[in-house]
């Protein structure tokens, strides 16, 4: 009896210890809340920021002043619901459907160039689904970075010449696709994304040289040629001399407006609504990729160095996630989010500051936009969920 009886002891301790173990390492115990918790504030920033962008200029047409931030709120909402997706179901199983992905997203951008696709502003980069504009652009990221990355894990950690030049034509394919729409800010996402993951790879030195020696000529001579239009090479390089007033009127006019929105706002900006280039829209899409502009002009050096540091924040916590993941699957997943959204953020305060070019990048989570804000959502979602599934 005794015997048995610490046999049945034994055994409920191991089982009582298993069941404490797999608790501790359950997944949903290790959500990583600093993340969330940035993300969400450069939202909470963004909508404010959008609200006011376009407060007076709604007013004077006498539309509703919360009209474009109900529509953001709503795209809020459909991201939160992706981002709990994106973080519940395993990333591992994305890897097999990787193709299906992949091809879907490049059915939706060929789309945007037929009839289907909706053009504005002299560009046609949506799809009219509703009441909802759908740009296939922004979900383009996702099936790059999930396909190459697919693509590059099965290599183990040593890519051949033939898994180098696979993973070129499946960022190539969607990146000309979108720079025909036209879109050249976005199809230098996908140079700089397609980068970081052949690095991360551990593509060969000779590979990653011969495709630097590639891209600059290539660059070099489509400058040459009308592939690259006038209009993208003045704005291209218009910020290299803001203050020709050849350019104050033309290309250069984004970023003069751009640094005085800036300037005006000082160390502690003008106040919430009181600025007044943001008022009179003097800086050209403030609610969009000039988003910035109005941070820096109503909350100053102060506004603007706390949107940076949150960014710095989940930056960090995507490179803490590709450091730490299981499997170098989720490593390139969690590098090529890292490296899209500090390429984002660098170009877009770059060319507000006029240090950079004017290429229409938006700013992730801040920028007024539905797809853009659903998919940057999708992408942290992939992120946790790689963190939660690191042991």
């Amino acid at each position: 009896m005794s015997s048995s009886s610490g046999s049945f002891d034994e055994r409920a301790l191991r089982a009582q210890l298993q069941s404490r173990w797999m608790d501790a390492y359950s997944p949903m115990r290790h959500i990583d809340t600093i993340l969330v918790l940035a993300t969400l504030a450069l939202t909470g920033i963004g909508l404010v920021m959008v609200f006011s962008a376009k407060l007076h200029a709604l007013t004077i047409q006498g539309l509703p002043n919360t009209l474009y931030l109900t529509r953001q709120l709503i795209a809020l909402l459909i991201g939160l619901v992706f981002m709990a997706a994106a973080t519940t179901i395993d990333y591992r199983r994305m890897q097999p459907f990787a193709a299906v992905i992949y091809g879907i997203v490049l059915v939706l951008l060929i789309a945007v160039l037929t009839p289907l696709g909706t053009q504005v502003g002299g560009s046609q980069r949506w799809l009219v689904l509703g009441f909802f504009q759908l740009q296939p652009s922004e979900l383009a990221k996702i099936a790059v970075i999930v396909a190459v990355a697919a693509l590059l894990a099965e290599a183990k950690g040593a890519p051949s010449l033939v898994d180098v030049c696979l993973s070129l034509l499946l960022a190539i394919v969607p990146m000309m696709l979108v720079f025909f729409q036209p879109d050249l800010g976005t199809s230098i996402v996908f140079v700089w994304l397609i980068a970081v993951l052949f690095l991360v790879a551990g593509v060969k030195a000779r590979y990653l040289t011969l495709l630097v020696i590639a891209g600059v000529a290539g660059f070099i001579l489509a400058l040459q040629t009308p592939l690259i239009q006038d209009y993208q090479v003045r704005r291209l390089t218009a910020f290299l001399d803001a203050s020709d007033p050849a350019l104050a009127q033309g290309a250069a006019f984004h970023t003069r407006q751009s640094l005085i929105a800036i300037g005006s706002g000082q160390l502690t900006g003008k106040g919430l609504f009181q600025g007044t280039q943001t008022a009179l829209a003097y800086v050209p899409e403030n609610h969009t990729d000039f988003i910035f502009t109005v941070v820096g002009e109503e909350f100053g050096f102060v506004g603007t160095s706390v949107v940076v540091l949150l960014f710095a924040i989940v930056v960090w916590r995507a490179l803490s996630i590709a450091a730490t993941a299981k499997d170098l699957f989720g490593t390139l997943i969690a590098a090529g989010i890292a490296g899209i959204l500090t390429l984002q953020v660098f170009v877009n305060v770059g060319m507000t500051i006029g240090i950079m070019p004017v290429t229409g990048i938006p700013l992730p989570f801040v920028s007024y936009g539905g797809t853009s804000l659903i998919v940057w959502y999708a992408m942290i979602g992939m992120l946790l969920n790689i963190h939660m599934r690191r042991f």
